[in-house]
């Protein structure tokens, strides 16, 4: 078993980062400055090629510190600013004058951007072309490929100078193959592991905190959470837990989609899944005066418990995964409430079978909108399964949270394909 938990804190710590920025466009980012990192002279011209999937997560989503939206911005951005050693805060330090140039770069017709037939629904390559001194055209091209930080491949002057072994080259959505893991499992080591080795998820209330709190206190894409607090205000709903969670929650997304150039804890890749995995948590937390450990180990539940769940189908996909993350965020819920195991399954039970139609119609200001709904469908099913209700074979929901983790992945998989193409072509036209 402990060697199993090694594997469990190792999944976490690489999957549950901060990011700055909606992850998609971010990898883009992220790519262009490690070309041009290795490029090692001014991009004159940039070349993004992407897959379907990580298109439609770009089209409509703020690229932070620049005010703009959309693929072109974030890889000109990257190229002209970008720290390469930052990962998925790549674009942390960049300055006013670095987004005039990337934009000029790309009002002058140097940034062209395109989609292909890809072996990973996330798939990125970016190539640099610019002169040095002497006046020699140089070019890099870096390929991610299975994951937003994942690289694959890089090339400079046509050569390839970096291909990444075979063994690691696998998508960030098998990272629980070969695993001995579960529910059940996941419920074991969150409740037994010792509190320091997984103190470090608290990060995760900390920075989805400072979030929520930026998306109550500035007006920031559809102002879900603002508007929630001044209907509270005006007597049209109840300052009550479920609105409490919902409002902030809605918050940090509406500050995250809106372009605030602040991180969030992302989950398996998505900033917005590491907010609906982290804030309903902690106000449940704050609500039955939760201890420090105890946070911990029901965020670390939450975080563990969807990365589980999402690795049964692929990373991006037409299925909105806002709604397995409230399943396991309403495990961890129960947890906080003194449950038991069995009716953590059937709070992950509640929620899939409440909220899994949800489709993504990629990233943008409304996903705050399925962030909230979600969340909402996570209170609805812990406070059933604390009283022992439990939704039990029906529909995709077998009689066996596990069975019914199999049937969502099975459902994505064999039968969101059609639907995911359709959605990029409507995007698209």
């Amino acid at each position: 078993m402990k060697q199993a938990w090694q594997q469990y804190l190792q999944i976490i710590q690489q999957v549950v980062k901060p990011a700055l920025g909606c992850t998609e466009p971010i990898a883009a980012a992220y790519a262009a400055a490690v070309a041009a990192r290795q490029l090692g002279c001014e991009a004159r011209r940039i070349e993004v090629v992407v897959s379907d999937n990580l298109y439609k997560n770009s089209m409509g989503v703020y690229v932070p510190g620049t005010g703009k939206i959309g693929l072109a911005i974030a890889a000109a951005a990257g190229a002209i600013g970008g720290k390469a050693d930052a990962g998925l805060e790549v674009l942390a330090a960049i300055t006013p004058e670095q987004v005039a140039s990337a934009q000029s770069l790309i009002d002058a017709g140097g940034v062209q951007v395109s989609r292909t037939e890809a072996p990973e629904f996330i798939y990125c390559r970016v190539t640099l072309f610019g002169c040095d001194e002497k006046g020699e055209e140089h070019s890099a091209a870096v390929t991610l490929c299975g994951g937003h930080t994942r690289i694959v491949e890089q090339r400079r002057d046509g050569e390839v100078t970096f291909v990444a072994d075979e063994s690691l080259r696998g998508a960030t959505g098998a990272i629980c193959d070969g695993v001995d893991i579960s529910i059940a499992a996941i419920h074991a080591f969150a409740t037994q592991v010792e509190f320091e080795q997984i103190r470090f998820i608290l990060q995760a209330s900390e920075l989805n905190g400072k979030l929520s709190d930026e998306g109550m206190k500035h007006p920031y894409g559809l102002e879900i959470g603002r508007t929630m607090q001044k209907s509270i205000r005006a007597g049209f709903i109840g300052e009550d837990v479920m609105n409490r969670i919902v409002m902030l929650t809605a918050a940090a997304s509406d500050a995250r989609m809106g372009g605030a150039s602040l991180p969030a804890m992302s989950n398996f890749g998505s900033g917005n899944q590491g907010i609906a995995a982290t804030i309903p948590v902690v106000v449940i937390a704050e609500r039955y005066g939760a201890s420090e450990e105890q946070l911990a180990r029901a965020l670390i539940m939450s975080h563990l418990g969807a990365i589980y769940i999402k690795s049964h189908y692929p990373p991006l996909s037409a299925f909105c995964g806002n709604t397995v993350t409230s399943a396991a965020a309403a495990m961890a819920m129960v947890y906080l409430a003194g449950g038991s195991l069995a009716q953590s399954c059937h709070a992950i039970q509640n929620v899939l079978s409440d909220s899994a139609g949800m489709v993504c119609d990629g990233a943008k200001a409304s996903c705050a909108m399925k962030v909230s709904t979600s969340s909402g469908a996570a209170v609805r099913g812990f406070l059933m399964a604390i009283n022992s209700h439990s939704v039990s074979g029906q529909g995709i929901v077998s009689h066996d949270v596990e069975q019914t983790i199999k049937n969502i992945g099975q459902m994505v998989k064999d039968g969101m394909s059609a639907t995911d193409t359709t959605i990029i072509d409507i995007m698209s036209a």
